[in-house]
């Protein structure tokens, strides 16, 4: 979901890039399906336990694509900086499309009855909307990656250097960390989580990786056996606070933010490793080129996901039984990612996708 130009159709590079944010995007639909089915399963059950589980697992896209964004885009810039047509094209690409759907979410909410009318009168929700990604649960996102695009043409000294992956890792939590202590005590945003200060690490590690990623198969190689048991470490300490967090326990939240940030940074990296594993691999030949082809379109996915998944719920809510809540959610789930691959693909280089999607 990059905003970045991509390379060259064809090239390595370009179908691991795009496995990645295939990946990616199958985690997004399935985290926002399973959070759709917790809202119909009982409290307390197998089934919302497994769906709690799955769901919290499933929380890395955000920090994923934060990460894929500064990669691709270091990538870029590092070959070529032309001011003017870098913010042209982060202008049309992202901010555009980041107004528009705010917009259009804005109404849909209020059309399906999520909201009421007046809130498309009301200053202060517009406000809230817009400098916060708040018209609907994902749009964040967006406002995110246009706040990336902003600070990564400052950093290019940085990236010129070629800073070491493992330092960027270890350096970006600290940054993070310090980041964290100056919002709790000083600007104190109400919604950080919607800002580029909570994402200091994964643009450290996109940075670094987009500075060497000629190199990053060799240095994943060598270091996926210590990063992988770290890894599963990190997570079996995340998932337990994580659950807590969402059942309403008390947690540290620096604890749980520490956890969060360590765990997406690295299965983003985990899963940089293995879009270049698929893409080397002949056996995964179909299952490369679907979950590459869906990386193509996963901006549409990710933009037409929710009002698939509302809509589908508002027809039919899953049932409370177990085993036809399960299979509600999965099929929701593969409704609400094909169809809007589908449109994706058909609009993609069209008019009418680049107003809607800016490309």
């Amino acid at each position: 979901m990059s905003e970045a130009s991509a390379p060259p159709a064809g090239s390595s590079r370009l179908t691991a890039i795009d496995t990645f944010r295939g990946l990616t995007i199958l985690e997004v639909v399935g985290h926002h399906a399973t959070g759709m089915g917790l809202r119909h399963a009982e409290v307390g059950s197998a089934t919302h336990d497994v769906l709690l589980l799955l769901n919290r697992t499933l929380h890395f896209a955000v920090p994923a694509f934060v990460f894929l964004s500064a990669l691709v885009l270091t990538r870029s810039l590092l070959k070529r900086f032309r001011p003017g047509r870098y913010f042209w094209r982060r202008l049309t690409r992202g901010g555009w499309p980041y107004l528009l759907w705010s917009a259009l979410y804005a109404l849909w909410y209020v059309w399906t009855g999520q909201r009421a009318p007046e809130t498309l009168t009301d200053p202060e929700r517009w406000r809230d909307w817009l400098l916060y990604g708040k018209a609907s649960y994902h749009l964040y996102f967006l406002l995110v990656a246009l706040e990336v695009y902003l600070l990564l043409p400052f950093l290019l000294p940085l990236a010129r250097r070629r800073p070491s992956i493992t330092a960027a890792l270890l350096g970006g939590l600290l940054v993070q960390l310090g980041l964290y202590s100056l919002n709790r005590e000083v600007l104190r945003l109400p919604f950080p989580a919607s800002t580029v200060l909570w994402y200091a690490l994964p643009i450290s590690l996109g940075l670094a990786v987009g500075a060497r990623l000629d190199e990053f198969t060799g240095w994943w190689r060598k270091r996926r056996w210590v990063l992988l048991p770290l890894l599963a470490l990190v997570y079996a300490a995340y998932l337990p606070v994580a659950v807590a967090y969402v059942r309403g326990t008390p947690v540290t939240p620096v604890v749980y933010s520490g956890l969060s940030w360590t765990f997406t940074a690295l299965v983003a990296l985990a899963l940089l490793g293995l879009a270049y594993r698929l893409e080397r691999g002949a056996r995964a030949g179909t299952v490369k080129r679907i979950i590459a082809t869906l990386g193509t379109v996963s901006l549409p996915i990710y933009l037409l996901h929710p009002a698939f998944l509302q809509a589908l719920e508002r027809f039919r809510a899953p049932s409370g039984q177990p085993l036809e809540l399960g299979l509600t959610v999965a099929l929701y789930a593969l409704i609400a990612l094909v169809l809007p691959a589908l449109i994706g693909r058909r609009l993609l280089g069209r008019r009418l996708g680049l107003l809607l999607f800016g490309r």
